[in-house]
């Protein structure tokens, strides 16, 4: 008898093609994440089950499975499961690391760019046909050549950003737990701490993981410690920017601007405070949203699945101690 596996929403082909070898998959259809109710109805008898980050994995789904052996999730971060629950019940949790580092990193730089040389702005002045003549003072930004790139957590997406910053002559300073030498040596980055960070950086981009000691880790203090010429930059965990501060700090002009892809609550709608302030930059959680990235995503998620269920050991499980 094959495998039965769920897949939460449609990802590239590639992927589904893979698990029907394998399995027999249903596939919700719809553009938004399946209800709850459906959720607990197709979770119960299925072997595999292949998520998204909106689709939220807690004690009550996994509750109703019966069968459910393993959870692909179709992200790096996996905190929109209960790995706990799921470790006590057996089920083996995975994730797509490493596949998005780069596409992640061409975003923080691209909105790094469209926040500080106005690009939104510009784009928006000329389309409403407000260009009248060139101006010498028309959308003045911020240089990206020789300004001071601070990123909080130097792991595979900050040594990335670190990268490319290095390659616009950015003097690069960051704030983590350890000491990355690698990017020390081959970038000149600087270990600093974060308050110095904030007081000298032009630029600051978040790459640091969601835990309950960074959450709201970027709030009012933090913006006080910012030049008023400093962007904000956050693609990695809206709940690490405390987003009520961040939008005082971009109407009273504390900080000069901000480019977010993430945010506490995701979707946002047009009257979100946010979108009402011409200094930031939003889109829609698109780090890793390029056809290259999304295909090794969905075919490093199904893989995984039918590593598990076939009897080996998934090379990106989450909780290894579940198969001890």
């Amino acid at each position: 008898m094959m495998h039965k596996i769920y897949v939460t929403r449609k990802i590239p082909q590639q992927g589904l093609d893979l698990l029907k070898r394998y399995a027999e998959v249903k596939i919700w259809e719809g553009e938004l994440p399946p209800p709850r109710d459906i959720l607990r109805k197709e979770i119960r008898e299925v072997d595999g089950i292949l998520t998204l980050l909106t689709d939220r994995i807690d004690k009550e789904i996994l509750g109703a499975a019966k069968n459910l052996k393993v959870i692909g999730n179709y992200a790096v971060g996996f905190d929109n499961i209960d790995i706990d629950e799921a470790t006590r019940r057996g089920i083996v949790v995975t994730n797509t690391p490493g596949v998005l580092t780069e596409t992640t990193a061409d975003l923080a730089f691209a909105l790094m760019m469209a926040v500080g040389r106005n690009i939104v702005r510009g784009d928006r002045y000329v389309r409403e046909g407000n260009w009248k003549t060139w101006e010498p003072m028309l959308l003045l930004g911020m240089d990206i050549n020789e300004a001071t790139l601070g990123i909080i957590g130097m792991g595979r997406i900050g040594q990335a950003l670190a990268r490319r910053a290095f390659g616009f002559n950015m003097r690069i300073l960051y704030y983590d737990e350890y000491n990355i030498q690698e990017a020390e040596r081959s970038f000149n980055a600087k270990k600093v701490s974060l308050e110095e960070l904030l007081q000298v950086s032009d630029y600051i981009s978040i790459h640091a993981p969601l835990t309950p000691s960074t959450r709201n880790m970027i709030g009012s203090k933090e913006f006080s410690m910012m030049r008023k010429e400093a962007i904000l930059i956050n693609t990695s965990r809206g709940l690490l920017v405390d987003e009520a501060a961040l939008i005082e700090a971009l109407e009273r002009g504390t900080i000069a601007g901000a480019g977010l892809d993430v945010f506490q609550e995701e979707p946002i709608g047009k009257d979100h405070p946010l979108c009402r302030l011409p200094n930031v930059v939003l889109v829609p959680h698109i780090g890793s949203a390029s056809y290259h990235t999304r295909t090794k995503m969905a075919l490093m998620a199904a893989g995984s699945i039918i590593e598990t269920l076939t009897g080996k050991r998934p090379e990106n499980i989450v909780n290894p101690e579940v198969l001890a």
